[in-house]
């Protein structure tokens, strides 16, 4: 399954193992990546408090695709709602989203038929597990439960 154009997104602070799973199978799948960035506006609305602004977030997201994914087409925009360039674009074939945010995709569909855009196919990516087995995340790291490599991080007493 290869598409020209895909579509993935995320908040991207404090970028861990879970971001990279997410981004290596957007460009696995896709030739082109679109990837959209929560701004610091949404972040807030969405009741999120990164602790990287989003000027931060998009250099730290630009340095790992320059040294993951070298050479591979890709573009970043900012979202301000959920679903960004991957509804207003009809060239975006797929979008690469992880288990928690593919319940948004059918409403994205919605707003894309009636554009006249065909349907996003869905590219779910697993849940990366940090040493606890539960799921890498950036509220976990912000906490201080875990680092970005998903390993347990003591507790302050």
């Amino acid at each position: 399954m290869k598409y020209k154009t895909v579509a993935t997104g995320g908040t991207f602070d404090h970028i861990h193992r879970g971001h990279i799973a997410l981004l290596a199978k957007s460009f696995e799948v896709g030739d082109t990546v679109v990837i959209g960035v929560t701004s610091d506006e949404f972040a807030r609305r969405e009741g999120k408090n990164p602790d990287q602004s989003y000027a931060e977030r998009v250099k730290a997201l630009e340095d790992l695709i320059h040294t993951r994914f070298q050479g591979r087409r890709y573009l970043i925009a900012k979202l301000d709602d959920y679903f960004g360039p991957g509804i207003a674009s009809p060239e975006v074939e797929a979008i690469v989203v992880s288990r928690e945010t593919a319940s948004r995709v059918p409403m994205a569909n919605v707003l894309r038929e009636a554009k006249g855009f065909p349907p996003l196919e869905v590219v779910v990516v697993d849940y990366v597990l940090a040493d606890d087995s539960k799921p890498i995340s950036s509220t976990r790291i912000r906490n201080g439960e875990i680092d970005v490599e998903g390993k347990l991080l003591k507790r302050p007493t």
